[in-house]
């Protein structure tokens, strides 16, 4: 088995401060990353900022800013966030490090040394906010002014020298693969999205501009520079070291596991990356999964639509943990979803203070008064205890494959049923009218210790820091989180000491005026 694991996030264009959709994304990739390694695998997960184009130009321009600056400032906080996310990123890459301009520059020359580069004149119609060029199809007019069907955002019409990548001879090339590799664009409906697309006809694409100088210039020719999404995309190889392929980070983590990614940019990742990689015969990533966006109301964030949530404030209120799992459970992954703070609340009270904080207070309350507050010693497990205990057991194999069809919502799923049944089992068996019974007292309190344990473990991807502190009632560290000891039901060392923690989660306070 393959025990590598190389994830990305969507590379962040940092021409405003993060919003609530580029955390969405950064979290669900840090889950994947934490369940790949309790799972045994090395893993290599990237995030970045892109950082060049007319947008971030523009930007600087109008805060008065050289572009570097700028960019050097509104990168900061992206990485700010990362560590405020919590996140378990191996590497953080910009656009505008040395390593990746001789990445993209390399690529380019590829591309050009293969015909599939020419030089001719561009005239269309191109958005600076989405950095992206429209067809006429694709375009409409609202109160005289020229806008993107599916963005909404504004374009306008340009006329200049261009270069071009041979797009169009890859159209039949990309559908055998999409039909020889059904399981490289998910979910579904984003796969026949893009077939589509392809299917109606691919036209060659405009791959420079020489109206901006704010880019990685073209090889042999300084008066351009390389189209924005040639440049972002190939993060992902300038990141392993690439053209370098004999290096270690290459060889070991290329081609990717996945690229997660929002749906709004599924055509640069799903179409023209895998193009830009096949003219240059390098192999393509394994998987590329486009997920829905983060709503607010009924509209994705935008700051031009001036509805950006910023996690930074939810967090600040409520904390890291219960914003992680929120957003996790309550966003069914692959769809849209809309944050409610009521919502959050109720998942705050329902799954994290009743469910798994309560468990973790009440066993281990009651074994510090009926077990000398040690992990007590068992003789042998009843069939209720190895009902509970064996579900993980049992359910192991199968957990892994959702994970790796990234089926989010049965793993979470999975965790709130067992909190469930985990409580109604402590509550059914009664160990407090067990006392003339120690025996049977000290199993099911080793039970409930082993189950809260093994959904600790199951939650450390999700809520890392809030598990870990659980996990201190066994004086268990993060290196000792592994995924296949959940199949083991006596794991716990009887005799050794169990330490008081404090409450998880404070439960919310809610107005019933």
């Amino acid at each position: 088995m393959d025990k590598k694991f190389y994830i990305t996030t969507p590379i962040y264009y940092p021409s405003a401060k993060p919003h609530m959709g580029h955390a969405y994304s950064s979290i669900i990739a840090d889950f994947f990353a934490r369940f790949k390694r309790i799972d045994g695998f090395d893993v290599h997960f990237l995030t970045g900022t892109d950082e060049h184009g007319l947008k971030i130009q523009r930007s600087a321009e109008k805060a008065g800013k050289d572009p570097q600056m700028f960019c050097d400032q509104i990168s900061q906080t992206f990485r700010d966030l990362s560590d405020t996310l919590n996140l378990s990123n191996t590497d953080f890459i910009r656009t505008t490090e040395a390593r990746h301009k001789k990445t993209v520059q390399h690529l380019w020359s590829e591309l050009e040394k293969n015909d599939d580069i020419y030089l001719s004149n561009y005239s269309g119609w191109y958005s600076v906010s989405d950095e992206a060029f429209y067809n006429e199809d694709e375009i409409e007019e609202i109160d005289g002014k020229k806008i993107a069907i599916s963005s909404k955002s504004s374009v306008e019409w340009i006329e200049e020298e261009s270069y071009f990548f041979r797009l169009s001879k890859w159209e039949k090339p990309l559908l055998n693969y999409y039909e020889a590799n059904p399981d490289f664009i998910s979910p579904v409906s984003r796969k026949n999205e893009v077939i589509s697309f392809v299917k109606s006809g691919l036209k060659d694409l405009s791959i420079s501009r020489k109206s901006f100088s704010w880019g990685i210039p073209v090889p042999n020719n300084q008066h351009h520079v390389i189209y924005v999404w040639l440049d972002a995309l190939t993060n992902y190889l300038s990141a392993l070291n690439y053209p370098n392929t004999d290096d270690d980070l290459f060889k070991k983590f290329w081609p990717a596991s996945i690229h997660l990614i929002g749906k709004d940019i599924l055509r640069f990742h799903a179409v023209y990356w895998p193009a830009f990689l096949l003219a240059a015969k390098i192999d393509l990533p394994k998987k590329v999964y486009g997920h829905g966006w983060i709503l607010s109301g009924e509209e994705k964030m935008s700051k031009s639509k001036g509805n950006i949530l910023d996690p930074l404030e939810i967090i600040k209120e409520y904390g890291l943990d219960p914003l992680r799992y929120y957003l996790i459970k309550e966003v069914s992954f692959g769809n849209d979803g809309n944050i409610s703070q009521e919502r959050l609340e109720d998942c705050i009270n329902s799954d994290l203070a009743n469910n798994y904080g309560n468990l973790c207070q009440r066993v281990t309350a009651f074994a510090a008064k009926n077990c000398d507050g040690k992990i007590p010693s068992i003789i042998k497990f009843q069939d209720e205890d190895l009902l509970i205990l064996n579900k993980f057991k049992d359910n192991l194999d199968n957990i892994r494959s959702k994970i790796d069809d990234q089926n989010i919502n049965f793993y979470i799923d999975y965790i709130v049923n067992s909190l469930f049944e985990a409580n109604k089992y402590f509550n059914d068996q009664e160990p407090w009218k067990k006392k003339d019974d120690l025996l049977r007292l000290n199993t099911i309190v080793y039970t409930t210790l082993e189950i809260v344990r093994k959904i600790s473990f199951l939650l450390y991807p999700i809520i890392p820091a809030s598990s870990l502190k659980a996990l201190k009632i066994f004086d268990i560290k993060e290196n000792k989180v592994k995924l296949n000891t959940i199949t083991n039901n006596e794991f716990l060392t009887k005799g050794n000491n169990l330490n008081k923690i404090d409450i998880l989660f404070k439960k919310i306070e809610k107005n019933n005026d």
